[in-house]
């Protein structure tokens, strides 16, 4: 994976829908046409917005890795000289948690994903969460993109 460009999380608001505190994810460390690698330290903030009385649960992982992807298509279609359409979230699949909670870890997260196949209508993406080089979570992510049907 190459880094053509970092970005941080004011750039990173400006690719995704999430605004304020809802954008989990505060750089871009390195990507390419297939993967990125980004980064999130905001874990352990107890105003996280995905927090429950039970503390960050593990499955948050996936909407850090549904942003991450959806980066990746900003960058995408960005270095396209276009604009990516806006996704959909659509399943969650092969998800395997390797702990309970995320907001006991200190430090930063690392989120990976790598684009494994797609079309004009829906992407597929395998990620990986880690927390010092250990795995937290994983799986795969199916995104469905909002696009026009044909007439």
């Amino acid at each position: 994976m190459n880094a053509p460009a970092t970005l941080d999380h004011a750039g990173i608001a400006a690719l995704i829908p999430h605004a304020g505190t809802m954008c989990l994810l505060d750089r871009v460390e390195a990507w390419d046409a297939r993967r990125i690698r980004c980064i999130a330290g905001n874990q352990r903030d107890p105003a996280h917005p995905l927090r429950s009385a039970s503390g960050l649960l593990a499955s948050t992982a996936i909407e850090y890795a549904a942003q991450a992807a959806a980066v990746h298509g900003g960058l995408n279609a960005r270095a396209a000289g276009g604009m990516a359409a806006p996704g959909f979230l659509a399943s969650a699949r092969g998800v395997t948690l390797h702990r309970l909670r995320l907001d006991d870890l200190p430090g930063e997260l690392s989120v990976e994903t790598e684009h494994l196949a797609g079309d004009g209508r829906q992407l597929l993406y395998a990620f990986t969460l880690s927390h010092g080089g250990a795995t937290v979570a994983e799986g795969r992510l199916a995104v469905v993109l909002d696009t026009a049907l044909p007439a």
